[in-house]
């Protein structure tokens, strides 16, 4: 077997493919992940609400779901094991009349089918829970299992801890076409051609392309847009829960939330788009903000740090589709995991290894499998007297580079020295938050340029922000003879 055959090759390296390959890590086997972007977590999986949902609002019977339920529950053990960081904060869903009241109770009832815990509470129990929501509510469905999760740290380490367990990952490599025949496969991409046994589509918005090489389906896939604002953490305590109005056909509806980092996330949007429109417009936003008042009156938004969207791959049945090709079942067809796609993507990455894969390849345990990832140091959340013995072994940790966000280059230098390391500026900005705070890399940008170049030993103009030939540096200036 030369290095171009593998037993699988994974395309997609977003929150569905990681999780995946992570699992497949679990055994004994030859696993390639292609990502066609410069890093994991690069689309629909980095632009999101981040809400590990409770499970309350699928369909009962359907596949969102089933994986939706089942994923909520793997979150906490698997978060602790790969050093994420999740709160289990609980979601509360707003009624607003008392025609909204008889709402709650059919969705309290439909979680009750797909086994969710919720409660009913009234108004008065609703003000002492939120004091800042809406005073003309009547009341809300709690679901105490919701959280909220660091989106960025959960794929990377996901992807950290299969590449840490032999799996290997290509970035900027993208399959341009792939036949079946009948015992492997070829895939050909713009840098080389491979041969597997299985082959699993987790390629996002690409899947339904990729899939549709072998066969014709019964739904197609509309790309949504989400528009999002992000508030500042300049205090806590506007909302404690993650807060939604009733959900509509478009979705969740426009939500308010705090995240994991202590900022608060408002939207998103639902319109339809293009798969790489992540542009935001005025009237979209002036419509998210009328939303979100409508839930939380008193929200700041003088506080405002960013918009930004991200673009979800809808399935026009309005369900996930996750099996193999009728005619060709070595491939393993994920396609339309739109929400609540992040959370049930524990769920789905199980099922699809053991319940799939497993059957067809037969293979053993990797006996030297290691479930978690080396965690992460973090000075500032540390008392006085042991950020000063840290700072003492290692000054880099005393160094500060993103003054808004207090992220040490030691932070940093730790991140691009692990097996999913970062190379690019926005890559840092995911995994350590340099980039993140109120000037949104204003200050720190050119320090965390510096590092790269001197970590990996290129020269500056070798450094890019995020794709290839998004450099930021196009050449030295006069005087400097520091490439």
């Amino acid at each position: 077997m030369d290095n171009l055959s593998y037993d699988i090759i994974v395309i997609g390296a977003g929150v569905i493919g990681s999780n995946i390959a992570r699992v497949l890590s679990e055994y004994q086997t030859r696993v390639l992940v292609i990502e066609k972007d410069n890093d994991v977590c690069a689309r629909a999986s980095m632009a999101n609400s981040a809400i590990v949902h409770s499970g309350y609002d699928p369909v009962p019977g359907t596949l969102k779901a089933r994986f939706n339920v089942a994923g909520n529950k793997l979150f906490p053990d698997l978060c602790k094991r790969l050093d994420v960081e999740y709160k289990q904060i609980g979601s509360l869903t707003i009624a607003m009349s008392d025609e909204d009241m008889v709402t709650l109770e059919s969705l309290k009832e439909r979680a009750n089918t797909n086994g969710v815990p919720v409660e009913i509470i009234n108004h008065d129990r609703l003000l002492e829970l939120e004091p800042n929501v809406n005073p003309k509510a009547k009341g809300a469905l709690l679901a105490p299992t919701a959280g909220i999760v660091d989106p960025f740290t959960f794929c990377s380490h996901n992807m950290e801890n299969a590449l840490d367990n032999g799996v290997q990952l290509h970035l900027n490599e993208f399959v341009k076409n792939i036949e079946d025949h009948q015992d492997y496969f070829i895939l050909k991409t713009n840098f080389a051609t491979y041969t597997c046994r299985v082959v699993i589509n987790a390629a996002g918005h690409g899947a339904y392309s990729l899939g549709s090489i072998f066969e014709r389906f019964d739904y197609k896939i509309t790309p949504k847009k989400g528009e999002y604002f992000v508030l500042d953490h300049y205090a806590p305590g506007l909302v404690n829960h993650t807060i939604f109005p009733l959900p509509s056909e478009k979705g969740k509806g426009i939500l308010v939330s705090p995240t994991y980092s202590g900022n608060y996330l408002i939207g998103p949007s639902s319109e339809l788009s293009l798969a790489n429109d992540h542009s935001t417009d005025p009237a979209t936003l002036a419509m998210i903000k009328a939303g979100a008042l409508e839930l939380v009156p008193s929200i700041p938004f003088t506080e405002l740090i960013r918009v930004f969207a991200g673009v979800r791959a809808a399935p026009t049945d309005h369900d996930f589709h996750i099996a193999p090709l009728k005619k060709h079942p070595n491939f393993i067809h994920l396609c339309g995991i739109e929400s609540p796609g992040f959370v049930s993507s524990p769920a789905i990455a199980e099922y699809v290894v053991n319940e799939l894969v497993k059957p067809i390849l037969n293979f053993a345990k990797n006996n030297n499998y290691n479930p978690t990832v080396r965690p992460r140091i973090h000075p500032e959340t540390m008392k006085d007297e042991a950020r000063k013995k840290l700072i003492a072994s290692n000054p880099d940790y005393g160094e500060i580079i993103c003054q808004c966000e207090k992220i040490s280059k030691g932070e940093i230098i730790d991140a691009m020295s692990r097996s999913d390391h970062p190379h690019t500026i926005k890559a840092i900005k995911k995994r350590c938050r340099a980039g993140f705070g109120k000037c949104q890399g204003g200050f720190c940008q050119p320090l965390v340029a510096r590092l790269i170049s001197e970590y990996y030993h290129i020269p500056l103009t070798q450094v890019v922000y995020s794709k290839l030939g998004s450099n930021i540096v196009r050449y030295r200036t006069k005087g400097d003879n520091d490439d």
